[in-house]
């Protein structure tokens, strides 16, 4: 299961290895398509990459902090590092090729 992570939290969790946090709110629309890709995403990558999601009405400081404008947005980092940072609804093959190149 895709790890629900808040503003404390989000350091912590991405500061090793390569993650994925999904930045989203219950009332976007291609939030919600997006949350199956990534589900499932995280069935087959979960051993070498970790998957976070993180409500920004919730927790709004990490995304105010990177300047995230739009959601969805997926922020991918490599040992504490962000990447590569993907905005809207993309397929899962397209996140996976994406994560592909941090891998």
């Amino acid at each position: 299961m895709v790890q629900a992570i808040t503003d404390k939290e989000f350091e912590t969790v991405t500061d090793s290895g390569v993650t994925l946090t999904d930045f989203w709110a219950t009332w976007c629309g291609p939030c919600r398509m997006q949350t199956p890709a990534i589900e499932e995403l995280e069935q087959e990558m979960g051993e070498t990459v970790k998957f976070s999601k993180m409500d920004i009405d919730q927790n709004p400081a990490t995304a105010q902090s990177f300047g995230i404008m739009s959601i969805p947005t997926l922020m991918i980092k490599k040992d504490g590092e962000v990447v590569d940072t993907i905005v809207g609804y993309h397929s899962k093959d397209q996140v996976k090729e994406v994560l592909a190149k941090y891998i």
